[in-house]
């Protein structure tokens, strides 16, 4: 029986007869799911998204890594190829004079970065950056409100922490951000949380065939593919999402192409 992926049913059943690109048939859960979505009628606006669907079976083998530089950049791709990563999508906030990240990070109870001043070139509003990704040391992702730096440096129970936001959606429910960007639409970076699924979305935006989203249009989109928890990653033209049969799977905006980055997102092999 073919299983469609949770874009393409969205694509079918929301978008007034848009079609995913490639409905993908699948007869296990313990594959990467990709889907494309094409459509000139939601929102109003032109939309090109992609989407990786990690099926929560796949974490019996497999756990996310935050991969990271401390100084410079690199492009979300080569670090993903160099973990010898399934899947990979562009992580949190960077200086992009200086490089390393401007938010909390930390990876096998080490500190990578401290959260900088918001009034530093670079840095985020406390409200731009209220949430966490957490996962933890016996393969569980966690999305919540940032905590605090002191707490996650006394708990020793997470593989990796890193801050970002604005948080978009918990428990089911819009979590209301307050950002200068929340009006505007601009490619966006999203991690969400099904009740089954993990997934990784690029919205395209910033060209003639992609305008992009607001918050607001990011929240309902996002709850329309069942997320109970998501987060959104540093977007613009950082967004960038990769995978291991697909190579950059989105359309980055940046006219060299793919942006390098502080930190990213990876779907590795469990050590």
């Amino acid at each position: 029986m073919k299983r469609w992926s949770i874009g393409a049913a969205l694509a079918a059943v929301l978008f007034f007869g848009c079609k995913p690109q490639e409905p993908v048939a699948h007869t296990s859960r313990d594959t990467i799911i990709f889907t494309e979505i094409r459509t000139d009628t939601l929102y109003n606006s032109k939309q090109v998204i992609n989407i990786l669907e990690i099926p929560d079976q796949m974490f019996k083998d497999y756990e996310l890594q935050m991969a990271y530089v401390k100084k410079g950049l690199e492009n979300t791709s080569v670090l993903a190829q160099r973990a010898n990563a399934k899947a990979a999508i562009n992580g949190g906030f960077f200086n992009v004079d200086e490089g390393g990240s401007v938010t909390y990070s930390e990876r096998n109870d080490s500190i990578v970065s401290l959260t900088c001043p918001p009034d530093v070139k670079w840095c985020m509003p406390e409200t731009m950056v209220n949430g966490a990704i957490v996962f933890t040391k016996d393969n569980r992702l966690i999305v919540e409100p940032f905590k605090s730096e002191t707490h996650y440096q006394n708990s020793s129970k997470e593989a990796f922490v890193l801050r970002s936001g604005p948080l978009l959606i918990k428990d089911s429910k819009k979590y209301i951000p307050e950002s200068p960007f929340s009006e505007k639409r601009h490619p966006r970076s999203c991690l969400g949380k099904t009740k089954n699924s993990v997934l990784l979305i690029a919205i395209n935006g910033r060209s003639e065939e992609a305008d992009g989203m607001n918050f607001t249009e990011v929240q309902d989109f996002l709850l329309q593919l069942g997320c109970t928890d998501a987060i959104n990653l540093d977007g613009g033209g950082s967004t960038t999402l990769w995978s291991k049969e697909k190579g950059i799977v989105n359309h980055p905006t940046d006219k060299t192409g793919e942006r390098p980055v502080a930190n990213a997102l990876l779907l590795v092999t469990k050590k």
